[in-house]
């Protein structure tokens, strides 16, 4: 068989891109394997009608609406490879298994590289976060720290005290602030420090401590910090031959078409190299979708 679509990722971009697709009357093989990348949070935010919704729960919605329609396919399984042929793409997973389509829509979204901080993992996705739009309001008025070694620390500092105005702002060992910046912060009761995070403290993933390279402590109950990415899907697509964005996504039109691959699209982080909320990752997947089927009709014709 020979599907319209094959989805790699199940994620909010692929599952809402499957739902248009099948809806749309296409056969769509929405490929995942079941690892989302915020499995580690309490709950997702931002989502009109499922604030707060823990990630399990979302996914657990999406599949049964998504799976309601017979011409979308879910296939858990880990792909190993993506190919490239003159009638379309052909995904390689298992013992020399394979799947066949006309168009592909690569919705594998990111991975982070969190610091390499004592403690960090155990407080991620409770006490410490990456996104203040996501989580700032569960943190709210509360002393709070952001651990960043990215140049828009500035910019992070100045969104975050829409949510507290107890902040310390620590760069970790890098002098990425210019004075200026710094006196501007620290106009508004905000600490900078450019020592190194040693360590976060606490219980049960609730920050207690921060603990800095000269052997000091201060208390801190939850905070931010900048990962690094690393998107899976360039290993996975690597000889389709696609331009990336400057982060390291896959450059893409309004609609998520590739801008060098036929019937190659993406939607999502995979476009961005860097994190989209829930919200705007389903919204890249409809327009993708929406893109696809009118690139499937118009070659019907």
């Amino acid at each position: 068989m020979i599907y319209d679509c094959a989805i790699i990722g199940g994620g909010p971009a692929g599952l809402n891109a499957a739902l248009v697709l099948g809806r749309a009357r296409r056969t769509v093989a929405l490929v995942d394997n079941n690892q989302p990348r915020n499995a580690v949070t309490h709950a997702s935010h931002g989502f009109l009608t499922r604030d707060g919704v823990t990630p399990a729960e979302f996914r657990r919605i999406a599949y049964e609406e998504v799976l309601h329609y017979p011409t979308v396919e879910h296939h858990p399984v880990t792909v190993t490879a993506v190919h490239k042929h003159a009638e379309g793409f052909e995904i390689e997973y298992g013992n020399d298994q394979r799947i066949r389509s006309k168009k592909l829509l690569v919705a594998t979204g990111l991975q982070e590289i969190l610091p390499d901080i004592p403690g960090v993992k155990e407080h991620y996705g409770k006490s410490l976060f990456q996104c203040p739009y996501c989580d700032g309001w569960e943190l709210r008025d509360q002393p709070l720290i952001v651990v960043s070694e990215h140049p828009r620390v500035f910019h992070i500092a100045k969104l975050l005290y829409q949510w507290s105005h107890d902040l310390v702002i620590c760069t970790n060992g890098q002098s990425i602030m210019s004075d200026e910046e710094k006196e501007v912060l620290t106009s508004r009761n905000i600490i900078v420090t450019e020592q190194q995070v040693t360590a976060f403290h606490g219980v049960n993933g609730r920050l207690q401590e921060v603990e800095f390279s000269d052997g000091t402590r201060m208390a801190r109950t939850g905070g931010f910090i900048t990962p690094q990415w690393t998107s899976p899907h360039a290993t996975l697509c690597e000889g389709l031959g696609y331009e990336p964005t400057e982060l390291g996504g896959i450059s893409v039109d309004g609609m998520g078409k590739s801008t060098t691959v036929d019937g190659l699209f993406a939607a999502g982080e995979a476009t961005s190299g860097g994190s989209t909320q829930l919200i705007i990752a389903a919204s890249a997947g409809s327009m993708a979708a929406i893109s696809i089927n009118t690139e499937l009709m118009e070659e019907d014709f």
